[in-house]
């Protein structure tokens, strides 16, 4: 395109100027390309490392959820129990007496339980061992074993959690990824930011330089002319207070270069005392971006548009529970299994007798004063408010994507402009030098050219930085990469 080509012979005139150093550096200057920046601060910036803790937090979060699905082997014992103690015994006349009383107690179970979670149940198998020691009249050991015990227990007509975390988790957990994925988007318009600010600043710094060079010239030969009489003391003075004030700016320039490369090195967390010498980038894509795929795409991938699901789950969920947790509701607690008590651990395995045990137990609320009422109509409003909420949000959300696509497809236009433009100011500029040297035009002409070119390069380099704010605002917006037509990943492997 003819104008990819004029930006980059202004890019290339911008590079062949001479840049001055802030200070003496006893390290050489570290060039610095766009792609660069913001591919150190998506590795390294404070951002990044806050949104790789927080994916990884989600991820393990996911992780714990997946694994209490599955078998867990525990073990519990006590080893020992030891009691000494003065306690009432009834005889079998009726007559009540105390005796001293001192044993030790022992025992191990391992058990393998494993959770269902579309009842909400529980099934479990356990071996258990135990162990008594009687020393009050004379040393007694007894044995209680219980070589497999099976089980199942099963709340009735209550709240389900593990059933509406298999349907709220794994919303989150993508939520969680597109949330990654976003903020490596906005961890690149920050980068963007303050790469084109640093840049600006050079070129303000060597614009500054330039035009002081330009004034110091033109203020000797202003004298010159003077001594001659052909130029009065007014004009003299005009010039010598541009010299100075072009000296000032080199000066504050100076500093404003210095503060936003303090700000690009710390964010990207760069060590060292070299300067940076910044690259402009010329790769600019200007296709147009369809608001309505944009949009698409948006409610396909972004995180705000899963979280809108997540938020109506979790809404309906708390309704569910408030129903559930203040009615009837009942536990059927199951066991089945073998058992065997001897004096000796030699026959504690022989001959086990089978036990069998059902309980069911029941909870009738039957006065709590509206109490459970009032959770319910607390939380149903919740969820017409949740609702309310998501689809104004859901209005604003596609609104903010066509604002911003169409903000997108301007930029061809307007950097193409800033380039004319700056390309004009800067031969207007060396034409009205020229005519103010042979005596053409006032000093007035020459200071509006000089203001008009140094405000056409800056202008330039800030529609440069827009186009790169409004790509990258794009993709974070869409998650999509509309240059490359597909879908922003990224490698999870790489994180964990």
């Amino acid at each position: 395109m003819h104008s990819n080509k004029l930006f980059t012979i202004i890019l290339l005139s911008i590079l062949c100027c001479p840049f001055q150093l802030l200070i003496a550096q006893s390290e050489l200057p570290v060039r610095l390309t766009l792609e660069d920046a913001i591919r150190v601060a998506q590795e390294q910036s404070p951002d990044a490392l806050i949104a790789i803790h927080r994916f990884k937090s989600s991820y393990w979060e996911y992780r714990n959820f997946q694994a209490q699905f599955m078998p867990m082997l525990s073990f519990d014992g006590t080893l020992p129990s030891w009691s000494r103690s003065i306690n009432k015994y009834t005889r079998e006349d009726g007559t009540e007496v105390y005796v001293n009383q001192e044993y030790a107690r022992y025992f191990g179970a391992m058990s393998l339980t494993k959770t269902v979670g579309v009842t909400g149940g529980e099934v479990f198998i356990r071996s258990r061992l135990e162990r008594v020691d009687n020393f009050s009249d004379s040393s007694r050991t007894s044995w209680l074993s219980n070589p497999i015990t099976i089980g199942f227990s099963q709340p009735l007509f209550t709240y389900n959690q593990y059933r509406w975390q298999k349907k709220i988790d794994p919303v989150k957990y993508e939520e969680a990824k597109r949330k990654y994925l976003e903020d490596n988007e906005q961890i690149a318009i920050t980068a963007s930011g303050y790469f084109f600010n640093l840049l600006l600043s050079q070129i303000s710094l060597r614009i500054a330089q330039v035009n002081e060079g330009n004034y110091d010239t033109l203020y000797r030969i202003a004298k010159g002319r003077y001594n001659m009489g052909t130029i009065g003391e007014n004009e003299l003075l005009q010039l010598e207070l541009n010299l100075l004030r072009s000296r000032n700016d080199v000066q504050n320039s100076r500093l404003e270069v210095e503060n936003n490369q303090f700000k690009l090195k710390s964010y990207l967390r760069l060590k060292g005392e070299a300067a940076l010498t910044l690259v402009p980038p010329n790769n600019t894509w200007h296709g147009d971006v369809e608001s309505r795929k944009a949009i698409d795409e948006a409610l396909k991938n972004r995180s705000s548009a899963i979280a809108f699901d997540r938020r109506l789950l979790e809404a309906r969920r708390d309704v569910y529970k408030a129903r559930s947790e203040n009615r009837f509701s009942a536990n059927l607690d199951v066991e089945y299994g073998l058992s065997q008590t001897t004096a000796s651990f030699e026959n504690v395995y022989k001959n086990p007798q089978d036990q069998q045990q059902v309980t069911v137990g029941v909870h009738v609320p039957i006065l709590d004063w509206g109490l459970a009422r009032g959770r319910i109509k607390l939380a149903e409003s919740n969820e017409e408010l949740v609702k309310t909420s998501i689809e104004q949000e859901r209005i604003d959300f596609e609104q903010e994507v066509f604002l911003s696509v169409m903000q997108f497809n301007m930029q061809s236009v307007q950097l193409h402009i800033a380039a004319k433009s700056d390309t004009i100011a800067r031969r207007s500029f060396e034409v009205a030098k020229a005519r103010y040297m042979i005596g053409k035009i006032s000093i007035t002409d020459l200071n509006i050219a000089q203001s008009e070119k140094d405000q056409a390069q800056k202008g330039f380099i800030s529609s440069l930085q827009n186009y790169w704010y409004n790509y990258y605002s794009i993709r974070k917006l869409t998650l999509f990469d509309f240059k490359a037509n597909g879908k922003l990943l990224f490698d999870i492997s790489k994180l964990l």
